[in-house]
């Protein structure tokens, strides 16, 4: 027997909470209702300002996304939508058929959070949903019955089908003959994809590293391990590059001709530079080489996550011709329509982690991509995380480094060096007289702190971050 539930109760009752990138939780939150929930919270939030019937659904290689998504799927045909549904595939594949088809779409993923999580990323037919969407979400009261069973979604090939067509429409040559292409597979939502995309081009693919357990990769805070792969990989199969995603592919991890991972702000500093970029929006925690290299007429820094800098979108397009934007985890975000080898590339304003790897490999031609990065102003940073450390206890430390500055630095050893500057855009960003730069902040996603950290040394950038996090655990 079904009961009538309220939206906005069930939601907030469940714990789940909309993070820097789409409504997070433990994968024990996300029951059916809950899915539900916010299925049904989302389409109202957003029917005042569109008019659709379908809504485009797909989903990462989690165990747990696949039921998600049918408990979604329940409470959506309750409510007379149709749902197209796309199964594993990438999460920009998913944005681009929706944009495309000007209808709404869901996507079920955890991106590189820990396996025992997982969440909804939510698109209106006009791309990402805002932070007002967000908090629509959350308050509207919408009625629907509980979910008593789970129906079986058929898989539609289309968005795999577009996806790959949007990049190889642009070339009528094999541009990439002769080179060797590794693909870090993991458990990424797009490894049955980009194989395809990068023998249309002629280059030779080598597949690595698949994984039949889900591998929560995250492309700032790179393991050890996926560093000495990468470099193994590149000796032993003679590779120009290897590329690896996310769990839900829309941030890129790209390495070198040697292996050595790019830093996601470096790559995308070259991905805009060869996309002849005229203004960007990216986070106030990227590379300053940005600004340093003088390739760009504006640059305008935000708080961290994709909402943040979509929402500067249209605020550039008002005085620049071609808009962009990325983060300090590779994922890029093109703001504007753009021509492309004599061709035009749509806007695809969210995260995507194939057009940087495809631009840094036209960027290389008659180069190496290492050259490409040492001819950059020779900024260095690097990120780490404490996992399950308390938000409350990471906005304590925040709170105390605004007030006290100097004091922070002390505790962390750091008092070598005076504070110049402090920046509250996200968390605390301390600039050293030195140019050494350190920014701590909580996990909108999970309870985690991270700290970045800036200097014109790789090895102390490293250093300090280590230090710094080290510091805090024994505080």
């Amino acid at each position: 027997m079904s009961t009538n539930l309220v939206s906005s109760t069930v939601i907030k009752e469940s714990g789940v909470a909309f993070g820097t990138s789409g409504a997070r939780g433990l994968v024990t939150q996300f029951t059916e209702n809950v899915c539900g929930a916010f299925s049904a919270a989302f389409v109202s939030a957003i029917k005042p300002n569109f008019e659709f019937k379908q809504i485009a659904i797909a989903i990462d290689n989690r165990p747990s996304s696949y039921p998600m998504a049918q408990a979604c799927a329940a409470v959506l045909t309750q409510l007379d939508i149709e749902v197209i549904y796309y199964g594993v595939v990438p999460t920009p594949a998913l944005a681009y058929v929706a944009q495309e088809d000007t209808i709404p779409a869901i996507m079920v993923t955890g991106s590189h959070i820990p396996f025992d999580r997982n969440g909804l990323k939510f698109y209106r037919p006009d791309g990402e949903i805002s932070k007002l969407d967000e908090e629509a979400i959350l308050n509207v009261v919408v009625a629907f019955s509980d979910v008593s069973e789970l129906p079986e979604l058929t898989v539609n090939n289309k968005a795999v089908e577009d996806y790959i067509e949007r990049y190889t429409s642009l070339f009528d040559t094999p541009w990439l003959s002769g080179k060797r292409i590794g693909i870090y597979e993991h458990s990424s939502a797009g490894r049955d994809i980009y194989y395809k995309i990068f023998e249309a081009f002629g280059a030779e693919v080598i597949s690595l590293g698949r994984s039949d357990q889900f591998v929560p990769i995250d492309t700032e805070a790179v393991s050890e391990d996926d560093t000495l792969k990468a470099i193994n990989w590149s000796k032993a199969h003679n590779l120009d590059l290897v590329f690896s995603t996310d769990g839900d592919g829309d941030r890129p991890l790209v390495s070198d001709e040697n292996g050595n991972w790019l830093r996601g702000d470096i790559l995308g500093l070259l991905t805009s530079d060869a996309l002849n970029i005229e203004a960007l929006a990216t986070p106030v925690s990227c590379n300053t080489a940005i600004e340093l290299c003088k390739r760009f007429p504006h640059v305008e820094r935000t708080k961290i996550g994709s909402p943040y800098v979509i929402a500067e979108f249209a605020n550039l397009a008002k005085k620049y011709g071609s808009v962009a934007g990325f983060e300090a985890n590779g994922g890029y975000l093109l703001g504007s329509d753009v021509e492309l080898n004599n061709q035009q590339l749509k806007a695809l304003p969210t995260r995507d982690a194939v057009l940087p790897v495809i631009m840094l490999l036209m960027a290389a031609q008659g180069t190496s991509i290492s050259t490409l990065v040492k001819e950059l102003p020779q900024r260095f940073t690097h990120s780490d995380r404490i996992q399950n450390f308390a938000t409350v206890k990471s906005q304590a430390l925040i709170a105390q480094g605004a007030s006290e500055p100097q004091e922070l630095l002390k505790l962390f050893d750091l008092d070598y060096a005076e504070v110049d500057h402090v920046d509250l855009t996200d968390g605390l960003r301390l600039t050293l007289t030195n140019n050494q730069i350190i920014h701590l902040r909580p996990s909108g996603n999970a309870p985690e702190l991270r700290c970045y950290a800036e200097t014109d040394a790789s090895e102390s950038a490293f250093q300090c971050v280590v230090n710094t996090l080290n510091k805090i655990k024994a505080l």
